[in-house]
């Protein structure tokens, strides 16, 4: 592809650091390549490690020093196998039903799911809490299976609204309800290491749909997550 054609989305004049900072997303599925998987995992990581040396050698780094000379191979069995294991559908959680046999129609909610994931900008952490509730239509989710599914997109390049989308759109298709509501609140490494240096701020994103876009189930829900120790 073209340069011109590569950028062809930035606004002219514009500081290509200063245009990622804004926290820019092309869409809400992760943007993937028709053969990204076509390519096994061992050879994905034999080219990961060789591409990564480069990398360490231009910064001047000595690879023949025995803390150093594994960092590639480390380096690509983590991308692949942990931290971006999320970008491949064999990995997907099957998420599996169960009746609703108590007859529970007031909302689940499933707080504190601790997460990490990676700006797509900077490929730094992003790291924080999502909080997911829904109200059952008919069928419920096992627990971990929630937190199985943060875990599957937050292991990705990542935005955070992208991460709070793709949460509750998987959440929707698998319980069959619209009624679905996603907080995420995370520190963002580009922002706290780099750039502004700023390390105290959070960002927070939410998803509401179904029964949550009414005043009544969304304040119960942000009522909830906000005090700690307390009971629906």
């Amino acid at each position: 592809m073209k340069p011109k054609e590569t950028m062809s989305n930035i606004p002219p004049d514009t500081d290509i650091d200063d245009w990622m900072d804004d926290h820019l997303a092309s869409s809400a599925e992760t943007p993937m390549r028709a053969d990204a998987f076509e390519m096994d995992d061992d050879t994905k990581k034999k080219l990961i490690a060789e591409h990564f040396k480069a990398i360490m050698e231009i910064m001047g780094l000595d690879l023949t020093d025995d803390s150093l000379s594994g960092t590639p191979r480390r380096v690509a069995k983590m991308y692949v196998e942990e931290v971006f294991s999320g970008l491949n559908p064999k990995n997907k959680p099957k998420a599996r039903l169960f009746e609703n046999k108590f007859g529970y129609d007031q909302m689940l909610v499933e707080k504190d799911i601790t997460f990490y994931s990676h700006c797509e900008h900077h490929f730094v952490p992003i790291y924080g809490k999502a909080h997911v509730a829904y109200i059952s239509s008919g069928e419920v989710i096992g627990l971990s299976k929630i937190n199985r599914i943060v875990q599957y997109f937050a292991k990705r390049p990542q935005v955070q609204e992208r991460l709070t989308v793709q949460i509750a759109a998987e959440l929707k298709s698998v319980l069959k309800s619209e009624h679905v509501g996603v907080v995420i609140d995370a520190n963002h490494m580009c922002v706290s290491s780099r750039g502004v240096g700023d390390t105290n701020s959070k960002t927070g994103t939410a998803h509401f749909s179904g029964k949550f876009l009414e005043e009544k189930y969304k304040n119960e829900f942000l009522n909830y997550i906000n005090s700690p120790g307390s009971n629906l």
